[in-house]
Parts: C-alpha cells; sequence; structure tokens
C-alpha cells in the first residue's frame, strides 16, 4: 500500500504544471508602473585591451509599456555632446528610431538592417536601446534553481516572434523566483553564435520600481565590454510629449 501511494504521489508531481514563462516576464514587464522616467547616467565603453571611454547621457521615457517613447541625449564628452536617440514603440508596429548628430546637424532614420550595428560605439546595438515589449517574444521555462549572484532563478528562452526583425535567434533570460527582473542575459546569432552578455547588478526599488544602478553590456567574438552605471532615476516629472518628437531632437 504505502508504495502505491509513493507511486500515486510520484506521478502527481510528474504532471504538475511548470512555471508559466508568459507569467514570468508578463511580471517582470509591468513591475514598472511609471508614466515616465529619467536616468542621469553614464556609460564606460572598454576595449579588447581593457581602456576605457566614458560617455555621459540623459534618458528619458514617457508612456506605457508597449506604446511608449524614449529620447537618449549625450552630454559628455564634448564630440557626443548634443548626440540624441529617439525610439517610438507602438503595438503591433516595428519600433521606429532617429539619431540626431550636431555635426552635421541632422535627424536621420535608423534603417531597420543597422539596429544590429553598434549605438555609438558601445556594446549596446541600435535595436538593444530600443524597448521591448512582452509580445516580441515566445517564452519557454528551461530550467529552475540555477544560482545568479546568490539568488534561485528562472531560465528563460526567448524566441522572436518575427525573425525578420531582430538580430537575434534566441535569447536566454535568468529571472530570479523572488524578484520580476532580468539579472542576466545571453543573446544568440542566426548561426547560434553568443553574442552579447547581459548583467544586472545593484538591484534597488525606488517608488515601488525595481531598477538596476549597472547593467553591463560584453561582446564576447570582441571582447569588450560597456558597464552603464546610472546616478539618478526619477519617477513620474510629467514630461511633456512633444519633448519625444524629430523637431525636438534636433535641439538639444
Amino acid at each position: 500500500m504505502k508504495i502505491l501511494i509513493a507511486l500515486l504521489v510520484l506521478f502527481t508531481l510528474i504532471n504538475l504544471p511548470g512555471p508559466d514563462a508568459r507569467k514570468i516576464m508578463d511580471t517582470v514587464y509591468k513591475q514598472d508602473t511609471s508614466r515616465d522616467t529619467t536616468w542621469d547616467a553614464k556609460m564606460d565603453v572598454y576595449d579588447k585591451k581593457g581602456n576605457a571611454r566614458g560617455k555621459k547621457f540623459v534618458f528619458k521615457k514617457t508612456g506605457s509599456l508597449g506604446n511608449s517613447k524614449t529620447l537618449i541625449r549625450f552630454t559628455e564628452p564634448a564630440e557626443v555632446r548634443g548626440v540624441g536617440l529617439l525610439s517610438i514603440n507602438q503595438g503591433g508596429t516595428a519600433d521606429r528610431q532617429w539619431m540626431y548628430t550636431p555635426a552635421i546637424q541632422r535627424v536621420r532614420r535608423i534603417a531597420a538592417q543597422e539596429r544590429r550595428q553598434r549605438f555609438l560605439g558601445t556594446d549596446f546595438t541600435n535595436e538593444d536601446m530600443a524597448e521591448r515589449v512582452i509580445d516580441d517574444f515566445n517564452y519557454t521555462v528551461l530550467s529552475e534553481g540555477e544560482m545568479v549572484d546568490g539568488r534561485k532563478t528562472y531560465k528563460i528562452e526567448g524566441r522572436p516572434v518575427s525573425p525578420d526583425k531582430s538580430q537575434y535567434a534566441y535569447v536566454y533570460l535568468w529571472v530570479p523566483v523572488d524578484l520580476p527582473y532580468v539579472v542576466l542575459g545571453e543573446m544568440y546569432d542566426k548561426q547560434g553564435q553568443r553574442q552579447r552578455i547581459y548583467k544586472a547588478t545593484s538591484l534597488e526599488k525606488i517608488s515601488g520600481i525595481w531598477v538596476a544602478r549597472q547593467v553591463e553590456m560584453s561582446s564576447p567574438p570582441d571582447g569588450t565590454k560597456t558597464v552603464l552605471t546610472v546616478d539618478q532615476i526619477r519617477f513620474n516629472t510629467g514630461l511633456k510629449e512633444d519633448m519625444f518628437t524629430q523637431q525636438a531632437l534636433e535641439k538639444p
């Protein structure tokens, strides 16, 4: 009888549904409830010899998940001061991006084939700088329990819903069981080669929203990395819609 009960329990456990990847990622995306966000931040760009170049910028975002606008404006050093990137994300359509370069005093639309290019020499590509939404990928939980920086995580695979719109064939994401934030990510190209490694550290909850004070993006094929450090974060300051236009992009 005891053997029968044990077998029934084992059978029940085997057939219990596992964690739902879509629900996990939905929690990650929806935990940011802000109407608008402003960062003052810095990127330190390291070459393969370990030499670093610093770039300071201001990041602004308005709107809701899947219907947002972001503006990145560089303030230092002098050679990139005033350079801006405007990204518009609207559900059901491909992201649109424009870049303003003071040297030529012109706003230029970033073409689809340019989305895989490095953004201003950093390890982030133009695609990486645009906001992703949950519907961009199909998700599967690969494992549960892997430790990342002392936290038990879910390892999740994401594959683009529209493969032709992404430089990545698939991504691996690690999300802590007890915290709705992607703390580690690996991005792979169409040939199955790992192109990027993303790591978020110095996690902090501000106004009820989890943020990473530091993000590292590295490029294994090139031996380079970029470390993004956020100094100041402000939520819900009332950013105006007219700040996120091509006309405003030309006026640093």
